[in-house]
């Protein structure tokens, strides 16, 4: 293959993927637009039926009407017959020979019309059937559709909020270190008040039973003693 050719080829690849693009992106839309368009063509196809129906109805009448004038000119035919004008009998059966070739004529017609409107209903009714079964589909097409869209926004929203949940966290947890800090930091400053004041010494001293202590035990003894001696 020439370049030439190969450039040709490239190009209609190219045109094929982007109409291919083209219809995946408008999948939902193009389905819907041709589920409108057999509607309108089955409405088209019940405008035709029903002037088939209409010619039926036509041949009905008109088979009636042959019907009748048959069984009336066989009357007259009869007549003609018994008053003995031969004659006459003869141009009486003419005519109900015409009669009944038309007669012949309009029942053939009418049995084609039958079987005609017998087909077109079957095919309406299937086409119906389908269109239901598309409108059906279509249907389900787009509640998963929207389902997929709100699922995919959920976890877009939801992937931006693990995000910033994270840095929330984060956050929280520079507070928290900070607090204890802060907590650690004034307990340091306590326990140095303790060691750099009097409170510390006099505990110290205490420690080494001089100064203060505690006396009320041993001032109760030495009374119940005193009390004892006396007695």
């Amino acid at each position: 293959m020439s370049i030439f050719g190969k450039i040709i080829t490239a190009v209609k690849g190219g045109a094929r993927e982007a109409g291919e693009a083209i219809v995946d992106a408008n999948g939902i839309r193009i389905f819907e637009q041709e589920i409108h368009e057999a509607k309108d063509q089955i409405a088209k196809a019940k405008q035709n039926l029903t002037k088939v129906m209409a010619e039926k109805m036509k041949c009905d009448r008109q088979i009636t009407q042959l019907t009748g004038e048959t069984a009336k000119y066989e009357e007259h035919a009869m007549a003609a017959l018994n008053k003995g004008n031969e004659a006459l009998a003869v141009e009486v059966a003419e005519k109900i020979a015409n009669l009944e070739h038309e007669l012949n004529i309009q029942t053939n017609a009418k049995t084609t019309f039958a079987t005609q409107i017998d087909s077109l209903k079957g095919m309406i009714r299937q086409a119906e059937e389908k269109i239901r079964s598309h409108e059906r589909e279509l249907a389900m097409i787009k509640t998963t559709e929207n389902v997929q869209r709100a699922t995919q926004s959920i976890s877009n929203d939801y992937s931006g909020g693990l995000s910033k949940m994270v840095n929330a966290r984060g956050s929280l947890e520079r507070i928290k270190a900070k607090q204890q800090a802060r907590a650690d930091q004034m307990i340091a400053q306590g326990e140095l008040n303790d060691e750099m004041g009097d409170s510390s010494l006099d505990a110290k001293l205490k420690a080494a039973g001089i100064g203060e202590t505690n006396s009320a035990a041993s001032d109760v003894l030495s009374k119940l003693r005193a009390k004892a001696g006396q007695k």
